[in-house]
């Protein structure tokens, strides 16, 4: 029962770190909370997103950009070890806008960003007549939109499986079915319960929400919030839609995904109509043709949000051995979690910008 890493979370950002740790030749047991958790990986909206990560922390944009550019590698890999295709598609990403003011403020906010990155930022803005040329479906109201050349998206629930695959099949274990409620530090590794006690020589808490409870047993700080998102799906369509958006894209069999509502309602991962049906407004407004277009389903999902809402990658100094890793975008991060910083987590790499994600920097943040 003695695992020299012990991964504690069985979703996108656990499954990466252990696909990860394992490609570099390391013994892996993930430990997962079983379907009573909060399911942040199989209720996301799937972008690769690239475009406004980072306003506030230009090197949240480059690594976010970093792990872009690693996904076509990654996805192939997967493709290869396991056969399971994710619907990678990295065509560019439109922002959409409904009005003028909100044109300004979305083209200022990557203007302030280019220019924080030295001008190394992909962009363009496309009016009306423009937009129309590229997506003839938009509707007479929508002002104009982003283009980055960057974004794209994937299928999230095939890339779960893809990777729970790939690391069954590399060698790893998972151990499913009971939540992780106590971690001790011996002094020469780690004790994990779960029910059961399981010796592990290194551990890496990538539990999204529970992270804030188990972070201090090793020495760490995860100050994590809920922050829900509601997402409703329709009825499947003809493909009409080659560029997605933060609000709207079609998958692969022709459904179309609709979303983006930001709510602080703690744990609570339900639907409300109302919101609901701002979502389907603004939806129909842009896209006229999914005025009758049928609703298939819809649900709530709870993003893991840091307190400035970038990720926080720690390693313990109390407690060697133990690492933490958090974010919400852990479809984004997936290729750069999994080719990069299972790396700096094994110790066998160091990479660029991964220090200033350390949870220290909401220590230093001045009182408002």
């Amino acid at each position: 029962m003695q695992t020299e890493f012990a991964v504690v979370g069985g979703g996108l950002v656990g499954m990466a770190i252990a696909h990860g740790l394992l490609r570099l030749g390391r013994q892996v047991t993930v430990f997962d909370e079983g379907d009573a958790a909060f399911r942040a990986s199989r209720g996301n909206f799937g972008l690769v997103w690239v475009q406004g990560k980072g306003a506030d922390m230009p090197d949240y944009a480059r690594w976010t950009r970093r792990s872009a550019a690693l996904w076509p590698v990654f996805a192939q890999t997967l493709r290869d070890r396991t056969g399971i295709g994710v619907e990678l598609s990295q065509t560019g990403g439109i922002d959409i806008f409904l009005s003028e003011d909100e044109a300004e403020r979305g083209v200022a906010r990557l203007s302030k960003l280019r220019k924080a990155l030295g001008g190394d930022y992909p962009f363009e803005y496309l009016g009306h007549n423009a937009l129309k040329q590229l997506v003839p479906e938009i509707g007479s109201t929508v002002t104009g939109a982003t283009l980055c050349p960057e974004d794209g998206h994937v299928n999230p629930l095939y890339l779960l499986r893809a990777l729970y695959a790939a690391v069954l099949d590399s060698g790893g274990q998972v151990i499913n079915g009971e939540p992780v409620r106590k971690i001790e530090y011996t002094g020469a590794g780690f004790v994990v319960t779960n029910g059961e006690t399981w010796p592990a020589q290194k551990v890496v808490l990538c539990a999204g929400l529970g992270n804030a409870h188990l972070a201090p047993m090793v020495g760490l700080s995860a100050p994590v919030k809920p922050v829900r998102g509601q997402v409703m799906i329709c009825e499947r369509v003809v493909p009409f839609l080659n560029y997605p958006s933060v609000q709207i894209r079609q998958v692969g069999e022709g459904a179309v995904q609709i979303g983006d509502s930001k709510e602080d309602v703690g744990l609570d991962d339900g639907t409300t109509s109302e919101v609901l049906a701002g979502i389907a407004r603004r939806a129909v407004r842009t896209y006229p043709l999914l005025r009758d277009v049928r609703m298939v389903r819809s649900w709530g999902s709870l993003r893991v949000m840091s307190p400035d809402g970038y990720p926080v990658y720690d390693r313990s100094r109390s407690c060697p051995g133990a690492s933490l890793v958090t974010c919400h975008s852990g479809v984004t991060l997936a290729a750069i979690h999994s080719m990069v910083l299972a790396g700096w987590i094994a110790g066998d790499a160091h990479p660029e910008l991964v220090e200033g994600f350390s949870a220290e920097r909401f220590e230093f943040q001045p009182a408002v």
